[in-house]
């Protein structure tokens, strides 16, 4: 692996002789630029040990050096963000500061997917990249379900998928899930879903009542009616549909079970037997 930095063939050349490389800054430089322009960033060159000629040609050619990062779904963009910056050795600051400047929400912007990120990347860039190709993605999937894409519309939807997202067990649960969303709502009553306080960096923490308590954010669904003011977390493409188009029930609880899953149930009276139900198992 090789690391080229911007600039001039000239600069390149003496940067790379300056890190022990066998080059000639006055010679070099003259035949790298009828070869080629190499790429910045980390390169592959495959071999340790080359003539000259073969260096320069390969310094030319090269294909970036690549590295593949996951981001899963149900992440929060302040984790990935911190794992970006540990795997790229990128400053976390800087991430942060062009992501919510590129970014036009704090979270839910990511699409969950395995992403070959090149070596050497620039924080700028890196977000450039992911925002842009995040927003074409939903703009792509709403032109493809609605015929068009209403932005405002459209991120109402990553809200409800997002705490999907957080809530269902599994993808066949997720319209289940919406279903409740929109009857609470619709009876504005307070969504009281664990799910909404698992944003930002409280993405892997349990929610407790001491927690529901203190925080006095709008996540905080048992103190506040309404949705969140932005996604909690990345979501797939499921939990997407499963907002969209929500299973029409008269569900307004739900609870985990022991096995996985969850119970659900029209009233509060039939909720409260469910739970009693699994506290003496």
């Amino acid at each position: 692996m090789v690391y080229v930095p911007q600039g001039s063939i000239g600069g390149i050349i003496t940067y790379l002789e300056s890190k022990n490389f066998n080059l000639s800054p006055k010679v070099d430089k003259y035949l790298l630029f009828f070869i080629g322009k190499p790429q910045s960033g980390w390169i592959n060159i495959e071999q340790t040990t080359l003539t000259r000629g073969d260096f320069l040609y390969k310094l030319a050619y090269s294909k970036a050096a690549m590295h593949k990062i996951t981001l899963v779904p149900g992440e929060s963009a302040q984790v990935f963000l911190y794992q970006l910056s540990n795997d790229f050795s990128l400053s976390y600051d800087k991430l942060i500061y062009y992501f919510n400047l590129l970014s036009p929400y704090k979270d839910g912007i990511f699409i969950p997917e395995t992403y070959n990120i090149p070596m050497g990347i620039k924080e700028k860039h890196l977000i450039h990249y992911l925002v842009n190709y995040s927003l074409d993605h939903y703009k792509k999937m709403s032109l493809k379900i609605f015929g068009e894409y209403d932005e405002k519309k459209w991120f109402r939807y990553l809200i409800i998928a997002s705490i999907i997202q957080k809530e269902a067990y599994d993808v066949a649960e997720m319209s289940m899930v919406s279903s409740v969303i929109y009857n609470r709502l619709k009876k504005d009553m307070p969504l009281q879903m664990d799910g909404t306080l698992n944003y930002g960096a409280f993405s892997h923490q349990k929610v407790t009542p001491q927690r529901i308590k203190e925080d006095q954010t709008k996540f905080n669904t048992y103190k506040y009616k309404g949705l969140p003011p932005y996604p909690v977390c990345s979501v797939q493409n499921e939990a997407i549909i499963a907002a969209i188009f929500p299973k029409q029930t008269d569900y307004l609880y739900f609870v985990k079970t022991k096995e996985g899953g969850h119970v659900f149930s029209t009233t509060y009276e039939a909720h409260k037997n469910y739970i009693n139900k699994l506290k003496r198992k």
